[in-house]
């Protein structure tokens, strides 16, 4: 594969061989005043598992539209987002739903969600499968799952005070460098970084987002929970049947989650539910009736009943406006 590559002046262009990486038009300057962001992407695959890791930087029109792209049968790749705005304010539009992204704040993606940013030259982007790093089989090391990723219904926006945002700078370079060093360990150092990333973010979330009350171990249940409703919600529908499956009553998983959040485990539940739904609807043609008994409801009637109580509106009205304010905001 040939890689391009301009150095730091913008002017000369050197070529080189390489059968793991791509760089598209990188540099990146280090002054007084900051890191000043050029237009960079990278991408890292992994020789023996084609994992891959990808670092975004200023890319225009940067975003991911999942269920478009799977009716397009372009096969996304399912790839975990960590997106920093380096720049000002801007609204970033998180599966039909406009949300702030203020300035210096971090926001992390599930694999499924189709995002867009107003400003995508402000954003740096990690984005990586598990493949490269499965942050389950791994949580020991990260303990991120059912918190950072497969946890939060809402978006978590980590925010980066003046000492964290020199420290993500940093970070960068360090990262940057490591994506031009190809040598026999160039994968594990990556690793090793994304790991440092992840770990950052999750103390950074706890800080924010956590009561102080909440030991380690009633945190790992919680997360433990989270993950079982993103992996059976569309089977498992009451609290008591995760109960079960975490040798816990209904009524401690109440109480713990009174203490987590202000939702309750079954809040939780059918918000996830309500979720998909909404995304089956906005991006793919299935019918109600389809997406009905894919979410596992027996009756239409049922789930009809459901989403309307969940979003005020039944599926064929969200469908219609929903279409028609994603044509808006295309246009």
């Amino acid at each position: 594969m040939i890689i391009n590559v301009r150095v730091s002046n913008g002017t000369k262009v050197k070529r080189v061989r390489s059968i793991y990486i791509f760089i598209a038009s990188v540099w990146l300057t280090y002054t007084d005043y900051g890191l000043y962001l050029h237009l960079m992407v990278y991408t890292y695959t992994e020789p023996k598992t084609n994992g891959v890791l990808q670092l975004i930087c200023r890319e225009k029109g940067f975003g991911r539209h999942f269920f478009s792209d799977r009716l397009g049968n372009r096969h996304p790749q399912r790839l975990l987002t960590i997106a920093w705005n380096t720049g000002g304010a801007q609204p970033v539009t998180i599966d039909g739903v406009t949300y702030a992204f203020p300035a210096q704040t971090v926001l992390p993606l599930m694999v499924n969600q189709s995002f867009g940013f107003a400003n995508p030259d402000a954003v740096v982007a990690w984005q990586f499968d598990r493949d490269f790093y499965c942050i389950v089989d791994h949580d020991k090391e990260v303990s991120c799952v059912g918190f950072l990723f497969y946890g939060a219904r809402n978006p978590l926006f980590l925010q980066l005070s003046p000492a964290e945002q020199r420290k993500f700078e940093a970070l960068l370079m360090v990262f940057d460098d490591e994506f031009s060093t190809r040598d026999t360990i160039q994968g594990e150092m990556l690793r090793m970084l994304l790991k440092r990333l992840i770990i950052k973010l999750t103390r950074l979330a706890k800080e924010q987002y956590l009561n102080p009350d909440l030991s380690e171990a009633d945190l790992n249940l919680v997360r433990r929970f989270n993950l079982l409703v993103e992996n059976q919600y569309r089977s498992l529908h009451t609290v008591s049947a995760y109960a079960d499956l975490l040798n816990k009553s209904p009524k401690t998983l109440a109480n713990l989650f009174a203490l987590y959040n202000q939702q309750s485990p079954l809040q939780i539940i059918h918000e996830r539910i309500a979720l998909e739904a909404k995304r089956l609807l906005l991006y793919t043609d299935k019918s109600t009736k389809e997406i009905a008994f894919e979410l596992g409801f027996d009756e239409v009637s049922h789930f009809s009943r459901f989403f309307k109580k969940q979003t005020g509106q039944p599926p064929s009205t969200f469908k219609k406006l929903g279409i028609h304010g994603l044509a808006a905001s295309a246009g």
